[in-house]
């Protein structure tokens, strides 16, 4: 699980990086996928010690949920605009709907991960 975690920090980073420089270095709100990356990131690298993996891969299942829930609305955009709706910022709405995919998907790693392990306790 530490792996993923910094994967999906990694690539959230650089979708962060991206967007700031695709906004021409203007809107520093573009830095929030890296700043919930940055968090994964850290999260998954202390939680390769064994004895922190599982307070920090929950710390990080957490961050990932609060990335879920604060990213939703530009995935409720983005369906709008495949129904026909338009879009005032193309690019964050993008970068809001990316951030909800990848914190879904390490969400639902994670969950899976905790289950496996409960079972495998029992």
């Amino acid at each position: 699980m530490p792996q993923k975690a910094m994967t999906a920090g990694a690539v959230l980073v650089l979708l962060g990086l991206a967007g700031y420089v695709a906004s021409g270095a203007e809107h520093l709100t573009a830095l929030i996928p890296a700043a919930i990356g940055a968090l994964l990131l850290g999260l998954g690298l202390g939680a390769r010690r064994e004895s922190l993996r599982k307070h920090l891969m929950h710390a990080a299942a957490a961050v990932a949920l609060l990335g879920v829930l604060g990213t939703a609305s530009g995935v409720f955009k983005t369906v709008s605009f495949v129904f026909g709706a338009t879009l005032e910022r193309p690019l964050a709405v993008a970068s809001q709907t990316l951030t909800a995919l990848i914190c879904a998907w390490f969400l639902i790693a994670a969950i899976r991960s905790f289950v496996a392990a409960r079972k495998a306790r029992s």
